[in-house]
């Protein structure tokens, strides 16, 4: 019978068996897939970079070693060299190369100066953003602008692509992408290639049942433009706001 602490039992039991012998919630990718990439460690993050670990530990152990020698300071990683990499032992060329290459990318996008977005204050600011992806399509799109609490665009995204006079905006995958964004505020946006600047009933259906579900999650619509050759209909400039 184990005396000691069961959370270490638990623990040295794990250290036996390889990553993919865990628990899905445990390992690395299956937690990337499920919480997102801001819940794992740095040590997580690296091991999924490693892909393997040697023969008598994980690829997670060996991700604890490296970033060990390296002060647990990732600036210090971003030094080490593939020649450095590679003095650990079940780190190979391939798997160097993929750490310094991962790390020159971070290194890269720390020195670009991130570009200014657009704050929308109008239905006319979201019109001259969305003008040039939905004018002249012959299918219906469906697209989201994502806005910070400032209303500032954090990016447009495609929904989905329908027929001539129907596309489906599902409410799972816009409120999904806006939670992923932390957008406080969306604005919904789709074309008619018929010409036709009025909203369908449907589409005020659409609308009332998106806005209703935003309120749910905090997340604010604050407006549907449709978009047709020569204008826009804007559901809040025509107080259809619900």
């Amino acid at each position: 019978m184990f005396m000691g602490n069961p959370l270490e039992a638990n623990y040295a039991a794990k250290a036996y068996l390889s990553i993919k012998e865990w628990a899905e919630e445990d390992q690395p990718r299956g937690k990337l897939l499920q919480k997102g990439r801001q819940s794992l460690t740095d040590a997580e993050l690296l091991a999924i970079i490693l892909r393997s670990g040697s023969a008598n530990e994980t690829a997670l152990d060996l991700a604890k070693q490296i970033l060990h020698q390296c002060q647990n300071d990732l600036r210090v990683l971003g030094k080490s060299s593939v020649a450095d990499l590679r003095k650990f032992k079940g780190v190979g060329e391939a798997k160097a190369l993929s750490i310094v290459a991962a790390m020159e990318l971070a290194r890269r996008r720390q020195q670009i100066s991130p570009k200014e977005q657009p704050i929308i204050t109008s239905s006319d600011d979201a019109y001259r953003i969305m003008a040039p992806l939905l004018t002249d399509k012959t299918e219906e799109e469906f697209w989201i602008l994502l806005l910070n609490a400032g209303n500032r665009l954090i990016r447009y995204r495609r929904i989905s692509i329908g027929g001539v006079n129907k596309t489906l905006a599902d409410a799972r995958v816009i409120f999904r992408y806006a939670l992923e964004e932390r957008a406080s505020a969306i604005i919904l946006c789709h074309n008619h290639p018929s010409g036709a600047l009025r909203p369908s009933g449907a589409d005020i259906q659409l609308t009332e049942k998106l806005f209703s579900a935003g309120g749910l999650i905090d997340v604010l619509v604050l407006d549907h433009l449709i978009i047709a050759d020569g204008g826009y209909y804007s559901f809040a400039d025509d107080g259809k706001v619900f």
